[in-house]
Parts: structure tokens; sequence; C-alpha cells
């Protein structure tokens, strides 16, 4: 079993037993199983889930790191959401204020369309979890 431990500045998501994780790392997704390789790496947002006991369950996650060692997995990101706790309308809404933002990127510095970018997978990823993709 792997100790998954979720945690946002606001509170502690999740802190459970699982069998599996899959994360969204800067370079790509990443499962990570029992006796994994230790290892730290940025996430970017996207669509985090983990199975325990045959059920698997998915959180929206905005950017952040993980740790894995010794058969501990933590997360550590901004936001973390369930699809009970994701307004559709609210991220249509980001992913369309973010969109626009990014084709605007020609008048704006390098880093807010880096910004404008994450705005968009972070959208992408809450609206995906809720249609179940």
């Amino acid at each position: 079993m792997i100790k998954l431990e979720i945690v946002t500045p606001e509170k502690r998501v999740l802190d459970a037993e699982v069998d599996s994780v899959t994360i969204p790392t800067a370079s790509g997704e990443a499962a990570i199983l029992q006796n994994h390789a230790p290892l730290v790496s940025a996430l970017k947002p996207g669509v985090l889930s983990y199975s325990a006991k045959g059920a698997t369950d998915k959180l929206a996650i905005s950017g952040g790191f993980v740790e894995v060692n010794s058969n501990n997995v933590s997360v550590l990101v901004d936001t973390a959401l369930s699809a009970d706790e994701i307004d559709t309308t609210t991220a249509k809404a980001d992913l369309d204020s973010a969109e626009k933002a990014i084709a605007a990127a020609g008048l704006v510095s390098a880093e807010d369309a880096s910004a404008s970018r994450d705005a968009v997978e972070d959208a992408s990823a809450r609206l995906r979890l809720v249609a179940g993709k």
C-alpha cells in the first residue's frame, strides 16, 4: 500500500492508503505504484487519479509539487477538487478568460502568457473531470 497525502494551503484534502496514484507531472503523466523509486517533481494542472480496493477516484489539481519516498506520496497543490466541488459554469468562464489572455499573448509578458496557459490547463482539467473523461 501507498500512503497518499494531498495538501492545499487551506486544508488536507486526502490522507489515505491507496494501491496506485497517477499524477500530471511537468514532463508527462506518471503512475506511482508500491516501491516506486524516490521522486520529486513539479506538477502541472490536470487530473490526479488514485485507486484503492478496486475503486478509482479523481481530483482536478492545479500546479504544485509531488514527493515520492518509501511508499509515501505527498502532493502539495494550490487546489484539489472532486467532480462534486466543481462549478461547470465557473470553469467554462475561467477557460474562456484564459484563452482570451493567450490570444492577447503578444501584448503581455512571457510570464503572464505562461500563467494564462496554466489557467487553460487548470480549467480544462476541471471540465474533463466533470465530464468524466
